[in-house]
């Protein structure tokens, strides 16, 4: 991916503020600023990164996300589905075994070099030769999952758990704060269907609250690491 300048990623939003979303001062409530601010960086975050930008949901969490061999499974605001792999000898094997199996015709090399996919597997030959500048998670239709009866999710992770050969694969689920449950559902049932129990999610971590049982637990923990 070329690199970027900040100002080509420039956005701008104009909002009406109406009474209800101001105090007794006539001033914007914080609350609202802050969500306006949120929809507007999540754009410039997008037009940014040229891929997918979600919004998580904020946590309190003292166990970091693991930074290899991960399988991370995006969900949009809009419920749509996407998964990207990090590991590229994984993602060739994943790529020769949906071209025997299911005779996708996919460029095994363009396979490699996608940061993710979004697209279903008749259209997955395609979106490999759609420009990485021009991948966009909200012009993409994503792996469909939301039909029980074709949640294609169930193949990528069987397929992904059989190229580690019975080893660690790092599941990871992000999701936007505006994504509805159905989508959730569908990729958890993808998980179960597939033997999958444990995944973690990925949030936006908040400083651990000083005085609480995990702020207890994380400095214990610290002091035995010392």
């Amino acid at each position: 991916m070329k690199s970027k300048r900040a100002k080509e990623s420039l956005s701008i939003a104009t909002d009406l503020v109406l009474p209800s979303d101001t105090n007794a001062l006539h001033g914007i409530f914080g609350g609202e600023l802050l969500a306006r601010m949120d929809r507007i960086c999540c754009i410039a975050a997008q037009r940014h990164a040229e891929a997918i930008a979600v919004t998580t949901p904020s946590s309190v969490a003292a166990k970091v996300a693991p930074d290899k061999d991960v399988v991370l499974i995006t969900i949009d605001k809009d419920g749509k589905v996407f998964l990207t792999m990090d590991n590229e000898q994984i993602k060739e094997v994943v790529a020769n075994t949906l071209n025997t199996t299911m005779n996708l015709g996919v460029d095994v090399n363009a396979f490699k070099k996608a940061g993710f996919y979004g697209a279903p597997f008749s259209g997955l030959a395609s979106f490999l030769q759609i420009p990485e500048e021009k991948r966009k998670g909200d012009l993409l239709p994503g792996i469909p999952v939301k039909d029980s009866a074709d949640n294609q999710l169930n193949t990528w992770v069987r397929v992904i758990k059989d190229a580690y050969l019975g080893k660690k694969m790092n599941l990871l689920v992000k999701g936007d704060n505006a994504s509805k449950f159905p989508a959730f559902k569908a990729v958890i049932d993808a998980f179960k269907k597939n033997d999958e129990q444990k995944f973690q999610m990925v949030t936006n971590p908040e400083s651990v609250p000083t005085g609480s049982e995990l702020w207890k637990l994380t400095m214990a923990g610290e002091k035995r690491e010392e």
